[in-house]
């Protein structure tokens, strides 16, 4: 219980992403660590140890896990027999997560793809995530995305309809669920999938947060599908974070004079990703993977 308490003060502190972090983590241990910040063992401007020691003296490691609790959320930790392995492929490993739903779901996403892309899609868009959706849950992989408008929302939905298994990595905690207008949808995936966020239940959504929950997204999938993106997007980032990693990349294309298929040409001309035109064809590059 010692190791979920500190691990549940640093994750309260730190910002999630932080390389520095996750290493000094790894190499002494969360306890350790913990009580050399409460100490002043870290003060240089690089880790900002004071700042991190000024939230961890606000509360303490019980208020913590209560308020995770009072949420409908359970605290997910490294130590944890269910800890998802993938994760430990990222240069940031999260100190810890927080999940919503049920926790045997966290076995599905052994077999799952991320599907992906832009907030504004065409109907071709949304038609094609919500089919790819619905393709996975009848092939029995689950669906990851990230619970946005558009094409996230298309694909969880699609998976729901197809009564599979979807998971939604937020950029916002449990009570401050972003965007607003899902609210609904969380509430479906959480009674038949799983929330999952690396903040606090009442962190709010900001852009950087995004970014760093894209590397969530792509390593807990063992693979990544764009289906539109222009060409400069989050999606783009959730793929090249799948790339480093060595997880397959695979794009949707689209019209050539389509702005919203921008991103997902840009990936198949650099050799990033994988052209795939349906589900199948998805299934024939991921499904090798779980053959050991």
């Amino acid at each position: 219980m010692s190791i979920e308490i500190a691990r549940a003060q640093l994750f309260a502190a730190i910002e999630g992403g932080s390389v520095f972090w996750s290493e000094e983590i790894a190499k002494f241990g969360a306890i350790e660590v913990r009580d050399r910040i409460i100490a002043g063992g870290y003060n240089s401007e690089r880790d900002s140890g004071a700042r991190i020691a000024d939230r961890m003296a606000s509360t303490v490691g019980p208020q913590i896990i209560e308020e995770i609790e009072l949420a409908g959320a359970f605290l997910l930790t490294p130590e944890d027999i269910d800890w998802p392995k993938s994760l430990e492929d990222l240069a940031a490993p999260p100190i810890a997560l927080l999940a919503k739903g049920e926790r045997e779901y966290l076995a599905s996403m052994v077999e799952s793809i991320a599907i992906v892309g832009t907030r504004n899609p065409t109907q071709y868009g949304s038609r094609i995530a919500g089919d790819f959706g619905v393709g996975a849950a009848d092939f029995e992989w689950a669906v990851i995305s990230g619970g946005a408008i558009g094409i996230d929302g298309a694909a969880h939905r699609g998976c729901l309809v197809g009564e599979g298994i979807t998971v939604a990595v937020l950029a916002s905690g449990f009570n401050r669920n972003y965007p607003a207008s899902h609210e609904k949808l969380f509430t479906e995936i959480s009674e038949s999938g799983l929330l999952i966020s690396e903040v606090m239940p009442d962190v709010h959504a900001v852009p950087h947060r995004f970014l760093t929950r894209n590397r969530l997204i792509a390593s807990l999938s063992k693979a990544t599908v764009v289906v539109e993106a222009a060409f400069r997007s989050g999606s783009l980032r959730t793929a090249r974070d799948a790339a480093e990693i060595f997880r397959p990349v695979m794009a949707v294309p689209g019209p050539i004079n389509s702005p919203a298929s921008e991103g997902c040409h840009r990936l198949i001309s650099e050799r990033v990703a994988e052209l795939v035109s349906s589900i199948s064809e998805v299934m024939e590059l991921v499904r090798p993977l779980t053959i050991q």
